[in-house]
């Protein structure tokens, strides 16, 4: 007999009163896929602002491809960082804590992100000389957020199941 439906609460509810529940959506010595997600989803949006707006300037100030790559993966880490930093510094964390707590919850996912992004603009053939106007430039450039999200989120579920990573921002939310 299935007990659980005399219970008259709520999914949350049930869980709430779980030893091994600790109330972020997090279990003990594990994450949900869903924190996992939603920390790399933040982490990508930080990454896709900055980068694009590399590759924007660095087009308009007529780059080569290595410089607006590196500036493109430059502003990448300061968006990504930024988001984090601003988040735990309205939570009430000072200037440099909140920067460790953003270079903790976030250099590795960045790097991950960045890494497969630009490989695979790098590997897609024309996409390094591509213009801004043209379609394989945004193809090539969303179809490596996409893959660098697939690939990048397991690193996260891993390194906060760790209570490293994200986990670290959890801490001041």
């Amino acid at each position: 007999m299935d007990h659980s439906a005399h219970h008259t609460g709520t999914a949350h509810d049930q869980d709430a009163h779980r030893p091994d529940a600790d109330h972020t959506g997090h279990e003990r010595g594990g994450v949900t896929w869903g924190a996992a997600m939603k920390a790399t989803l933040h982490c990508l949006t930080g990454c896709a602002v900055g980068e694009i707006l590399g590759m924007v300037i660095g087009t308009a100030l007529m780059w080569g491809n290595v410089p607006t790559m590196i500036l493109a993966i430059a502003l990448a880490f300061v968006f990504g960082y930024s988001f984090t930093l601003f988040a735990v510094r309205r939570a009430g964390l000072d200037f440099r804590t909140a920067l460790k707590v953003a270079l903790a919850a976030d250099t590795v996912s960045i790097a991950v992100m960045e890494l497969v992004d630009n490989g695979i603009i790098a590997l897609v053939p024309g996409a390094m000389d591509a213009h801004l106007a043209d379609a394989l430039f945004w193809t090539s450039l969303l179809g490596g957020f996409v893959v660098a999200f697939l690939l990048t989120t397991p690193v996260n579920k891993w390194m906060i199941g760790r209570g490293k990573g994200h986990a670290v921002v959890h801490a001041y939310h």
